[in-house]
């Protein structure tokens, strides 16, 4: 979700300098705003639906399935959604007749991309701009990339994973705008620890684990807090599952402790707007390996112990050991939090020069045109639907 927010962003916001830097470079102009029409497409019950919606974007909903590792009792069902969501697509596709379709993942990607590709007269066909988040593929865009215009990948590791032939460029992660902005600001640090009420004076560990969060890493946090409150102060995003669980401990919490140590805890469900600052105030984060990790914790500068979901392929794993041999951060394996966490937590906020030296290696796996790059592929691709090559 957020690197299409991203990528739209860097079409729609005609003020950002980067703007101005990818026009000189690529000698490509973006039209303006007022003459590109979006909509997006997500799944029925879908996260990103309000978050969408929120900021005011046309959205439409359509079925959607996976049967990529789904268990034989319910392949039927799923593809029956997926026919269902074939047909919806190809509604959608009739009415609005666009002339690029932006794919960056999930399985609502795969009906849609069946309708666009054979659902059209090919005097109408949509072109297909891919971009590949994780450092492996999944299922749907591997699918999808066997008959995309063009894929935009990550990190040149993921070459290795589509044929040679394939249309592929090397764009980066793109990172939302007010990232970007967070991390360029010379007093950031500050900026952010005057919003959350932070010490400055003491170091800043932000835990987090997506909008439903990690049931897991939430726990494991928990059980740790009274050792973690005396040295650091916690930012901690539950997720909206956890987040009644965590509001019980912290009022148990409260009665145990110290105000001092007590009040060096911040959790929250969820931030939308202020996550920004909650990377830039910290000095360590613990959570997932999902392919946002590849642009966030570089364009931060933020060290990170991360934890692969261990239940969903290898997709996680492979993101983590990118970065851990990068030397940009440290693994920890999921069934390895109860016992290793704190410990983990402790040696690299004590060790300045190891946190240094995981900061030096992100800075250079920072690429912050990324969004536009995407975007200019975009363009790239509806000048081409539309003969003006």
């Amino acid at each position: 979700m957020y690197p299409a927010l991203a990528v739209l962003q860097a079409l729609m916001d005609e003020d950002n300098p980067f703007r101005e830097t990818v026009q000189m470079r690529t000698q490509m102009q973006f039209p303006p705003a007022k003459q590109i029409s979006t909509l997006w497409v997500g799944g029925i019950g879908g996260m990103e639906a309000s978050i969408v919606r929120r900021m005011g974007i046309p959205y439409q909903e359509i079925p959607a399935a996976g049967v990529h590792g789904v268990g034989w009792k319910r392949l039927p069902s799923n593809a029956l959604q997926i026919g269902r969501g074939i047909l919806a697509s190809q509604t959608i596709l009739n009415r609005y007749q666009p002339h690029v379709i932006l794919f960056t993942g999930g399985y609502i990607a795969f009906p849609m991309s069946i309708a666009a590709r054979y659902g059209q007269p090919k005097a109408r066909r949509p072109k297909i701009v891919l971009y590949v988040p994780d450092i492996e593929p999944a299922f749907a865009l591997k699918v999808i990339s066997r008959f995309a215009d063009c894929i935009n990948v990550t990190t040149t590791e993921s070459r290795q994973y589509f044929p040679q032939s394939a249309p592929l460029k090397i764009s980066g992660y793109p990172v939302r705008a007010e990232h970007i902005k967070w991390a360029s600001h010379p007093q950031r640090k500050e900026r952010a620890c005057h919003l959350f009420q932070l010490d400055p004076n003491l170091p800043v560990l932000l835990v987090f684990g997506g909008s439903k969060g990690a049931r897991s890493i939430n726990r494991a946090v928990m059980a740790i807090l009274p050792q973690l409150l005396q040295f650091t102060q916690v930012i901690h995003l539950s997720g909206h599952l956890d987040w009644a669980e965590v509001q019980q401990f912290q009022s148990q919490l409260e009665r145990h402790l110290p105000a001092e140590q007590f009040a060096r805890y911040h959790p929250f469900p969820y931030l939308h707007e202020e996550m920004s600052a909650a990377f830039a105030a910290a000095d360590l984060a613990v959570c997932r390996a999902g392919a946002s990790v590849l642009g966030e914790l570089p364009i931060f500068g933020l060290p990170a112990i991360l934890v692969p979901y261990p239940y969903a392929w290898r997709y996680q794993q492979v993101n983590a050991e990118y970065l851990a041999n990068k030397k940009a951060a440290r693994i920890l394996a999921d069934s390895d939090l109860p016992t290793k966490l704190l410990p983990e937590i402790q040696t690299l906020l004590a060790n300045p020069t190891i946190l240094a030296e995981m900061r030096t290696a992100l800075n250079t796996l920072v690429q912050p045109n990324a969004a536009y790059t995407i975007a200019e592929s975009i363009l790239q691709a509806a000048r081409e639907r539309l003969g003006q090559t």
